[in-house]
């Protein structure tokens, strides 16, 4: 159980953030805002695309790793098969880890690698084998790290890694906001080459992103009370629950994926993505009770003293919003998941756009997108953060 008094004392939040994790989150604006505007500086400018890549590849160890596998696989759609690349090794730290390139990589392909310090030998090595490969490669890491001075020794597009100024990286691996920071630049290029719709990620796009981020940290942020802000309101609900994250289209099923394994890598808490309709089959039996051990509710004589708390889940909607004229089936997933969480008896939050609400039309795909894990990401922290007032 979260302490709900302690998500509305702004100065007991910041005395149990010893890491700066809330810091780092509301810090994601200022890092798309100085990201673009380093891009914008780079070589980016002047390449001349030449066709599209046969298939898209992404390699590095932070989560924005697969982030950006998620946005890119729902931005581009069906014109590029977009494909990240799991790393291997006997130990789990970056320094032991290997990618190994799939032996079909070509000329034709191209190779997205993003390191937040560039000194993982494995992503040096793998920049060798694409370049004998013939592959096409793009890094975004910081000026003179291994990895940057790989890529530039073979010639390739090497994107400087621009963290916000004041912004200081939080200390855990898992922490979101700084993630920006490595997503954005590789959006841009896949803006660039043409991989996504014209101006879905141009600068103009992404500096509006980062405007609309800045608005949601401002109505997430600790100073902001419970009753209104979405993100303390998930984290209360997250506190006793298992987290069930159901998505309906790509870009929100790219922010419950990303939402679920920061839940679990941040606060430790279990937490489980799938997208709709499927949904409702994989996710069936969480739904018919709660996860504890012990005695049913039907055994009315047991020792209910020193039995473990139980453990319900909750689901969580996201929808994208659908294309003009677009309705059916989509909708009909959507409510049968409603119907399906409320015979169960299981509680149900929807997560929606907070800012513009009364705007004409739906808000553009990846505001959108960065709207929903933004409150995802402020609602891990709380939990985070609630979890290390405790102890």
């Amino acid at each position: 159980m979260i302490d709900e008094t302690l998500l509305d004392a702004p100065d007991r939040l910041t005395r149990a953030d010893p890491r700066g994790l809330l810091r780092a989150v509301a810090a994601a604006g200022a890092q798309v805002r100085t990201a673009t505007r380093a891009a914008q500086e780079s070589d980016l400018a002047r390449i001349n695309p030449d066709g599209r890549p046969g298939t898209v590849l992404l390699a590095g160890p932070s989560p924005a790793t697969p982030l950006l596998a998620d946005l890119l696989c729902a931005l581009t759609g069906d014109g590029v098969p977009v494909r990240e690349l799991r790393p291997t090794g006997a130990l789990a730290a970056p320094g032991a880890l290997t990618w190994p390139l799939p032996r079909w990589v070509g000329p034709l392909d191209l190779l997205l690698v993003l390191s937040a310090d560039g000194t993982e030998p494995g992503l040096a090595l793998l920049v060798e084998a694409a370049y004998r490969r013939g592959a096409t490669v793009a890094t975004v890491t910081p000026p003179g790290s291994p990895l940057a001075e790989a890529s530039a020794h073979r010639r390739y597009l090497t994107l400087p890694l621009a963290t916000a100024p004041h912004a200081d990286l939080a200390d855990h691996p898992a922490a979101p906001g700084p993630a920006w920071a490595l997503v954005t630049p590789l959006l841009m290029l896949a803006d660039r080459l043409g991989l996504i719709p014209p101006d879905t990620a141009d600068a103009d796009a992404l500096l509006a992103m980062a405007d609309r981020l800045d608005a949601v940290a401002e109505r997430c942020g600790p100073a902001a009370n419970t009753h209104g802000n979405p993100a303390k309101t998930l984290a209360a609900e997250f506190g006793a629950a298992l987290p069930l994250l159901w998505s309906e289209g790509p870009l929100a099923r790219a922010a419950a994926r990303h939402g679920a394994a920061t839940l679990t890598g941040l606060p430790g808490v279990p937490a489980f993505a799938a997208e709709l309709p499927e949904a409702l089959t994989a996710h069936g039996a969480l739904l018919n009770g709660g996860l504890a051990l012990g005695g049913t509710d039907e055994d009315f004589f047991r020792d209910r003293v020193e039995e473990p708390p139980v453990t319900r889940p909750r689901v969580v909607l996201l929808r994208s919003p659908l294309p003009p004229g677009v309705d059916g089936p989509a909708a009909t997933a959507a409510q049968a998941a409603r119907e399906l969480v409320f015979e169960q008896g299981v509680t149900l939050s929807e997560l929606e756009p907070v800012v513009d609400r009364e705007s004409v039309g739906p808000p553009a795909p990846l505001l959108l997108a960065a709207e929903y894990l933004t409150q995802l990401d402020f609602a891990a922290v709380y939990v985070t953060v609630a979890a290390a007032a405790r102890s």
